[in-house]
C-alpha cells in the first residue's frame, strides 16, 4: 500500500498529466500502474526505513563476536568521533597489533563497509586478521545510514556527500593514536564503501598515500537510469538531494567518481568483475577505462572474467568469500589473486614492516 501522501501525488498527477501530454501528441489511456512505478517522491519522510530494533540486535551479536573471536589476538576497541561535515557522532571499530610499536612505528588504513544500509560486519573478520598480523592499524568507520544504529541514524543517509565526509573524519582520530604514522595511511572500500574511497581520494586535501577500491560504485548517472525510479527513490529523497538526476545535474556530477578521476593524486587500486549484478560491468568498465587513459602511472587495474560468487549479485563479492559459520576465507583462484595484488599494493605504498619509531640503521661501511 502506498502512503496516503503519494496516493494523493499520483492522483493529482494524473489530473494535471492529462492536459500536456494531449498537447504533446500523447493519444492513449493513461495508465495508472505504471505511473506509480515511475513515481519517484524527492520528500525525505518517503526514504526506505528498516527494522530497526532488529538491527541492533544483530549489531551487538556482531560485537560480541569480534571480541570473542580476537580475544588474545588483536586489540579491539569501539570508538567514536565527529564528522567534519556537522559534528555528527560517528560510531566505529579499531583494530590493532596487541603489541604496539612505539610513535610512528604503524601505518593505518581506513576500512569502508560496503551497503548504504549495513554494517561493518564479521563477514570480513579473515582479511582483518591479515591485516593486522601485517602490522596495520585499521579504523572501519560505520558513517551516517549505516544499520545498527537506530532510525534517525539510518535516515540520515547521504550517499556521496556527508557520509564521504564522516569517512575521511576518521583522519582525526587517527592522529589521536601516538604508534601510527599518519604519513602512511590508506584506505579501501568495497561496493559502496569503494564508492566513498573513490571519492575521498579525488577531494582536495584528504591526506591519504594511497587507496582500494574494489567492486565500486562509479556513475550515478548511469546506475540510477539502470537500476530505475524505486532505486532513485533512494537518492532524490534525501534530504540535501531533494530530486532526480535530471533535476540536480550538478549535484550528481559531484557524487560520481567517475567524473572526478582527473583530481586523483594518490595511488589507486581497482578491481572489478564482469559479471557482477550489483555494481554492473558496463558501469565499472568506464571507469576503467577513464584511469587507464588518464592516469596511468597511478592507477592500477584488474578486470576479473567472471569469478566465482555467491547470491544474487554473483561476482559482487568474489573476492569476499567467508565461511558464514567458521568465518575462515573460501579461496578461489580470483580471490586469492585479489588479495595477493592488494596486499602487494598497500606493501609498497603503506610500507606496513617499517617501525619508524625506531632510529634507521645507518648503512654498513665497508672496511
Amino acid at each position: 500500500m502506498l502512503p496516503m501522501m503519494i496516493r494523493r501525488t499520483l492522483l493529482l498527477s494524473l489530473t494535471l498529466a492529462a492536459p500536456l501530454l494531449a498537447q504533446r501528441g500523447f493519444q492513449g489511456t493513461m495508465d495508472s500502474v505504471r505511473l506509480r512505478q515511475l513515481y519517484i517522491s524527492n520528500d525525505p519522510k518517503d526514504l526506505p526505513g528498516g527494522s530497526y530494533a532488529q538491527q541492533i540486535s544483530q549489531k551487538n551479536r556482531t560485537d560480541s563476536i569480534w571480541f570473542a573471536r580476537f580475544k588474545g589476538l588483536v586489540d579491539v576497541k569501539k570508538i567514536t568521533y565527529a564528522s567534519r561535515a556537522d559534528g555528527l557522532t560517528i560510531p566505529a571499530y579499531i583494530f590493532a597489533p596487541i603489541n604496539k610499536r612505539g610513535n610512528n612505528g604503524h601505518a593505518a588504513m581506513i576500512w569502508v563497509h560496503q551497503g548504504i544500509h549495513a554494517n561493518w560486519d564479521e563477514s570480513l573478520l579473515p582479511f582483518v586478521k591479515e591485516a593486522v598480523d601485517k602490522g596495520y592499524v585499521l579504523i572501519t568507520p560505520e558513517y551516517r545510514g549505516s544499520t545498527g544504529f537506530g532510525e534517525a541514524f539510518y535516515r540520515a543517509q547521504d550517499y556521496g556527500g556527508y557520509e564521504v565526509v564522516d569517512v575521511i573524519s576518521a583522519m582525526d582520530y587517527l592522529k589521536t593514536l601516538p604508534y601510527v604514522d599518519m604519513g602512511r595511511v590508506g584506505m579501501m572500500g568495497w561496493s559502496h564503501g569503494g564508492y566513498i574511497t573513490m571519492l575521498n581520494a579525488t577531494t582536495a586535501g584528504h591526506g591519504l598515500k594511497a587507496a582500494a577500491s574494489l567492486v565500486p560504485v562509479t556513475d550515478l548517472f548511469f546506475r540510477l537510469s539502470l537500476k530505475g525510479p524505486g532505486y532513485i527513490q533512494n537518492f532524490s529523497a534525501m534530504a540535501r538531494m531533494g530530486g532526480a538526476p535530471f533535476e540536480k545535474v550538478e549535484e550528481y556530477i559531484k557524487r560520481s567518481p567517475v567524473y572526478q578521476v582527473e583530481k586523483l593524486d594518490i595511488p589507486m587500486l581497482v578491481h572489478v568483475s564482469t559479471n557482477d549484478l550489483d555494481v554492473n560491468f558496463v558501469e565499472d568498465q568506464q571507469m576503467v577505462w577513464k584511469l587507464k587513459a588518464l592516469k596511468p602511472d597511478l592507477a592500477e587495474t584488474k578486470i576479473y572474467v567472471d569469478p566465482p560468487g555467491w547470491g544474487g549479485t554473483v561476482g559482487h563479492a568474489f573476492d569476499r568469500r567467508v565461511d558464514p559459520v567458521t568465518l575462515q576465507r573460501l579461496d578461489t583462484p580470483e580471490q586469492i589473486d585479489s588479495w595477493n595484488r592488494i596486499w602487494q599494493f598497500f606493501d609498497w605504498n603503506l610500507r606496513p614492516s617499517e617501525d619508524k619509531s625506531k632510529p634507521p640503521v645507518p648503512p654498513r661501511v665497508q672496511p
